[in-house]
């Protein structure tokens, strides 16, 4: 008889539920309209919405903490990573030590905020001639103690550097997986940034997203490790059979690493997140946009960004947007540029 591979299945709220060595996982699809002259929302979109905290979907997108361009204003982290898988549309990086960015379009950015950092994180609508839909994934990665205080430092991942595998079954249908990080197979991701958890292959951090034709199946290969956390997070689909166990749309699903599980979709396209890795195995204190592993570290944070800042905010606007025409690049603080 073959081993139950399923742990337990729950539904998902906002944000998603994950585990050690992840802290926080939010997926954003929103079905934001044509931009004005800004790249922001005309004053005749943001009625009826609470400007600054704005996280119920409202006519298909929400604005979150932005007043006229969505997205996430400058705010502080410390102790942790941030990991940002772009789907669709667009964001726009800036940050505390003069680095900026635009990226979208599979690119994924990898930050790793360290001993801390300020940064904004907008969504422009570039597009004032038609709709501007934007998906993302933001996943919170933890730090060890040992690397709380390294210093800040992000990479892209574009996504021409991201690895495509394209499966086709029996019948002719097809998975197609994208591996954000760790390796499927033979088939390795890109290095993370240097002093991730994810940067030691013995960590065995994996990040996989995962598309299925109707009625494709696709048999997910046992981890390397039995010591790692393995959840498959069923975002877009009707039903979805996990080895055998029938589980419906919009449901993540713990099971054990090390058994190859098998999913076969329902009859339209699904879609899947996996997110697997090593515990760390530390205290976790957790309170706003600070990590560390005891309340004493969170005070000490708080009182270190009331005196530094972080380096201070050298851009002019809180919701700092780049130029319509900017296309995708990434400045890195160091003055690097690179332009896609």
């Amino acid at each position: 008889m073959k081993t139950k591979t399923v742990l337990r299945t729950q539904p998902l709220g906002f944000p998603w539920e994950t585990r050690d060595p992840f802290l926080f996982c939010a997926h954003h699809r929103d079905e934001y309209p044509k931009g004005d002259a800004q790249q922001g929302l005309p004053d005749s979109e943001l009625s009826g919405r609470i400007i600054g905290q704005d996280f119920t979907l409202k006519d298909g997108y929400r604005m979150y903490h932005g007043s006229h361009v969505p997205g996430f204003p400058y705010h502080p982290h410390r102790g942790f990573e941030t990991i940002t898988i772009n789907k669709e549309g667009f964001v726009d990086h800036t940050d505390s030590l003069g680095g900026a960015g635009r990226f979208g379009e599979g690119d994924v950015q990898w930050m790793t905020a360290g001993k801390g950092i300020q940064h904004s994180e907008m969504f422009p609508m570039v597009h004032d001639d038609k709709a501007n839909p934007l998906e993302i994934f933001q996943i919170w990665l933890n730090l060890p103690k040992a690397s709380k205080f390294v210093e800040p430092h992000f990479k892209m991942l574009w996504n021409d550097m991201v690895p495509t595998i394209t499966n086709t079954d029996e019948n002719g249908n097809t998975t197609t997986i994208d591996v954000v990080a760790g390796n499927l197979g033979k088939i390795q991701a890109p290095s993370p940034t240097p002093d991730s958890w994810a940067a030691n292959p013995e960590n065995g951090v994996s990040i996989l997203t995962i598309t299925m034709e109707p009625n494709a199946k696709w048999e997910l290969p046992a981890a390397a490790s039995k010591d790692v956390n393995r959840t498959l997070y069923f975002y877009r689909g009707a039903q979805l059979s996990v080895d055998g166990e029938a589980v419906s749309n919009y449901h993540s699903i713990e099971v054990i690493p090390d058994a190859d599980v098998l999913l076969e979709n329902g009859n339209i396209e699904g879609r899947l997140l996996i997110l697997q890795g090593k515990p760390i195995g530390e205290p976790v204190v957790k309170y706003g946009p600070f990590v560390m592993n005891t309340e004493t570290e969170i005070r000490e944070a708080y009182a270190d960004y009331r005196k530094t800042q972080f380096g201070g905010w050298p851009w002019p606007e809180q919701e700092q947007v780049h130029p319509r025409d900017k296309g995708r690049f990434a400045l890195h603080a160091d003055g690097h540029e690179e332009i896609k």
